[in-house]
């Protein structure tokens, strides 16, 4: 039953971040918000809503492994497992834009992770100060994308169609039923994985990286594969390299303020090494050829696997 609870947990947690997502969007249309705009903040932050909920539940329960596994496996899956199936599905072309600024930004923000981290712990005001580089990391985007958030704005606009028709009653029921959902996912997701943990003597930071990073990973790799179907490689790769930098400064930041974390010195020796390994590793792929082609992903998806076997 711990193994039913465990996945009802995890689809509770899709179903809510997919209710949230259509709820604050069709919100967002009538408030008179741009397509291009909601699908920067609203899909993006709906997107790592999981994250958010899992990693502040574990925080608050004092399973701080599960809260820090959950961000950095997550963001471990998201370039190696993500974007390596997105590319075997289709080629991802890289832009200059992309790599000086999304890929050096993350690159930053995960550096700055790893130095914050290096004492073992994230206090209330490193989390203030890593939340405040999302708001500050946000406001750069609005100011600078907006032109081509314009430009992009007829084609975004098809993803929120089926949205534009709910009334004020059903968005906001959407809303508060997305809330719900991942509230009551997150609890039966963390509470869970601590018991399977302790059942078979797996450490939770294991558990961590592993099932709770991939189950919330979940929205990413169904974004990021639609996306390069719909040949729109673009969206596929913002979304992966925006997640990873949302997942440290606005998880980190918020369960931080909330709840000091605490981090096992076995993280900062393997899962954070990895993190920043396969960041690095990122950069020589995209620029190559300027694409994540089914080579590219392959040696991405590799990487992943070879993280698992050294992992477990």
């Amino acid at each position: 039953m711990v193994y039913f609870f465990l996945g009802l947990g995890l689809v509770i947690l899709l179903i809510g971040g997919k209710f949230l997502v259509d709820g604050a969007s069709s919100i967002a249309l009538k408030l008179g918000m741009s397509a291009g705009l909601i699908g920067l903040t609203v899909v993006a932050f709906g997107t790592s809503a999981p994250e958010l909920l899992v990693s502040v539940n574990a925080a608050l329960k004092g399973n701080s492994d599960i809260s820090i596994g959950n961000v950095v496996g997550s963001n471990i899956s998201n370039l190696a497992l993500v974007l390596g199936l997105s590319g075997l599905f289709y080629p991802i072309v890289i832009r200059r834009s992309h790599i000086r600024f999304d890929y050096a930004a993350m690159i930053l923000f995960t550096l700055f992770f790893y130095f914050l981290s290096l004492d073992l712990f994230i206090s209330f005001w490193e989390g203030i100060i890593l939340f405040s580089g999302m708001i500050a990391f946000n406001a750069y985007l609005f100011r600078n994308l907006g032109k081509e958030l314009n430009k992009e704005k007829e084609s975004v606009v098809e993803e929120f169609n089926h949205v534009k028709t709910y009334g004020w009653a059903v968005s906001i029921g959407f809303l508060i039923i997305g809330i719900i959902g991942l509230y009551f996912g997150s609890e039966l997701l963390v509470t869970n994985a601590v018991l399977i943990s302790r059942e078979f003597g797996i450490s939770e930071r294991v558990i961590g990286v592993t099932i709770v990073a991939i189950g919330t990973s979940l929205p990413e790799l169904i974004t990021s594969i639609i996306a390069a179907l719909s040949k729109r490689t673009d969206l596929a790769l913002g979304n992966i390299l925006g997640s990873n930098i949302m997942n440290i400064l606005s998880i980190i930041g918020i369960t931080a303020i909330i709840s000091p974390i605490e981090i096992s010195e076995a993280f900062i020796q393997s899962d954070y090494l990895w993190m920043i390994g396969i960041s690095l590793l990122l950069f020589p792929l995209m620029k190559t050829k300027m694409q994540i082609s089914k080579a590219e992903g392959t040696i991405l998806l590799l990487s992943y696997f070879a993280y698992l076997y050294f992992l477990l």
